[in-house]
């Protein structure tokens, strides 16, 4: 199975990103959405790089780059909690950079990861986790089929506020 669509590709994790993926960990910017409170040094990054090849089934988690026509490096998309006897795995999409946003290449992607799940890993299901205000990421995924079946109140501390928090499935 190719992991390219028809305006990105989908590839392993080389060395050669330790770079982006630096950035990319540190910007605190994201830090909400992927529950992260603390930066990466590189020391750790280059020691995740040097483990990405692991299989699946092993590390329960895949992380893949989303490149562009160019083969630039735009975001990742990751796989985590996979569960290969409940057949399921969490899904959550990273498009680093603001200007690369809203030009459906992480609609495609998903499209691209779904295919891979369903068809080369056989999953029954793939989740997510978004906040009630992360109103793109709530629409990129219920036009995946993806639909709203909880909500975790007050899950996700911003500040001195709490957010809700939206538990998505799509079940094959």
């Amino acid at each position: 199975m190719k992991l390219q669509g028809q305006h990105i590709l989908l590839r392993a994790i080389e060395p050669s990103d330790i770079d982006v993926l630096y950035k990319w960990e540190n910007d605190t910017e994201t830090w909400n959405v992927s529950n992260t409170q603390t930066p990466y040094s590189r020391f750790v990054l280059e020691q995740y790089i040097a483990s990405a090849h692991q299989d699946i089934y092993s590390v329960k988690q895949l992380r893949l780059i989303i490149c562009d026509k160019e083969n630039n490096a735009i975001g990742s998309i990751d796989l985590f909690d996979f569960e290969p006897n409940h057949l399921r795995a969490g899904v959550g999409i990273l498009i680093a950079d603001k200007s690369d946003r809203k030009k459906g290449h992480a609609s495609e992607a998903l499209s691209l990861l779904m295919e891979y799940c369903f068809l080369s890993l056989n999953l029954h299901q793939l989740y997510c986790n978004i906040t009630i205000d992360n109103e793109p990421s709530i629409l990129l995924f219920q036009k995946h089929g993806f639909q709203i079946t909880g909500m975790k109140k007050q899950w996700i501390r911003d500040g001195e506020k709490f957010k809700d928090e939206l538990l998505l499935q799509r079940i094959r």
